[in-house]
């Protein structure tokens, strides 16, 4: 009966975690991003959010004044929101926008919107839990690959075909159309009862957010800086690999 060649022993590992890479770095992307402000303040230049709230914070039905708030004063509640976000949604309904000489003008946010920013706020709990999994079983998972001598392919047939994948996910989203799949996506994760989308005119938080171009910037960051984890970790693993065939 034939044997299976050392060069492709243990190969079958890679399909747990491959995938358990991606997650982690993911998730190490995201915590990186957040004390940061997921770059709120280099994409509010570079998209010009203050001309966008300049013209439709003045068309808002609910609340008045948004328009002369200082830039220090959005960065200081955008910071805010996610802060509220990264501790479950608490606070959210008190956060309050401030004119140019300080005073307390009114709330930020409506009902709809702080419902919709603890359903996000759930997501995140929720995430929070598997990536720190994905994290667990990564670190785990080298060291079996050490003392094991599972293979693991050269770095850059692994990469080639991650970078393959990735970039025919995105091009799959360019083809059926970033706002139906973001659409999808929200339908799909919030209850069907939650509004979830908020035009200009009745919200704050997508004036100030310029939704959903903010979030296809925060998208294309958290993407780039997951991808050099994940490079890091596959690197890992190739290197506890060759330790490996080294060692014995």
């Amino acid at each position: 009966m034939a044997t299976e060649s050392p060069a492709r022993a243990g190969r079958g590992h890679l399909w747990l975690l491959l995938p358990a890479c991606a997650l982690a770095a993911l998730w190490i992307a995201w915590r990186c991003l957040a004390p940061v402000d997921f770059l709120y303040p280099v994409f509010y230049d570079w998209l010009e959010i203050d001309t966008h709230i300049e013209e439709f914070g003045p068309q808002n039905r609910y609340k008045r004044g948004f328009e002369a708030t200082s830039r220090d004063e959005r960065m200081r509640l955008f910071s805010a929101i996610v802060t509220a976000i990264e501790d479950s949604g608490r606070g959210l309904e008190s956060l309050q926008y401030r004119d140019p000489a300080g005073q307390p003008v009114d709330r930020l946010l409506r009902a709809p919107e702080v419902g919709h920013l603890q359903d996000v706020a759930r997501l995140v709990d929720r995430a929070r839990v598997a990536g720190w999994v994905a994290v667990g079983w990564c670190a785990l998972h080298l060291l079996l690959i050490r003392m094991l001598g599972w293979r693991v392919p050269p770095f850059g047939r692994l990469m080639g075909a991650s970078v393959a994948v990735t970039a025919a996910g995105i091009a799959l989203v360019l083809v059926i159309g970033p706002k139906r799949v973001s659409s999808a996506l929200h339908e799909w994760v919030f209850p069907p009862d939650h509004p979830w989308f908020f035009y200009y005119q009745d919200s704050l938080m997508s004036t100030m957010m310029k939704a959903p171009d903010l979030f296809g910037a925060i998208a294309l960051a958290l993407l780039a800086l997951a991808l050099a984890f994940y490079a890091a970790l596959v690197c890992a693993a190739r290197a506890c690999s060759l330790a490996s065939d080294q060692a014995g």
